[in-house]
C-alpha cells in the first residue's frame, strides 16, 4: 500500500524547531542563555529556529536544558507494526 506524504522532511524539522522555539520564548529565555544553559553554540540555536537544521546530540542537549528530554525518550516507542513481518522480524 502506497503511502503518501504530505510535508517534506524539511518541512518537519520546521516544525520541531518551531515547537522548541515556542519552548524556549514561553520560558523566557534567550537564544544565548539557552546557549549557555546547553552548551550548543548560539549560532547553532539560530540556525535550528530559523531553518530546523540541527545536529541529533546539540536537539538533546537543548531538550535537556529546557528539560523536554521525556519527549525524545519517548520518541518512536509506540510505532505500531505494519504487517506481520514486521512482527516476525523483531523476534529475530
Amino acid at each position: 500500500m502506497e503511502q503518501f506524504v504530505w510535508e517534506t522532511a524539511e518541512e518537519l524539522d520546521q516544525k520541531l524547531a518551531q515547537r522548541v522555539r515556542n519552548i524556549r520564548k514561553r520560558r523566557s529565555i534567550s537564544q544565548e542563555k539557552l546557549s549557555s544553559m546547553s552548551g550548543v553554540s548560539y549560532g547553532s540555536i539560530k540556525r535550528f529556529e530559523t531553518t530546523g537544521q540541527i545536529s541529533l546530540i546539540s536537539l538533546t542537549k537543548i531538550a535537556m536544558a529546557l528539560d523536554i528530554a521525556d519527549e525524545l525518550r519517548n520518541i518512536f516507542t509506540h510505532v505500531p507494526y505494519k504487517d506481520i513481518q514486521e512482527v516476525i522480524n523483531e523476534g529475530r
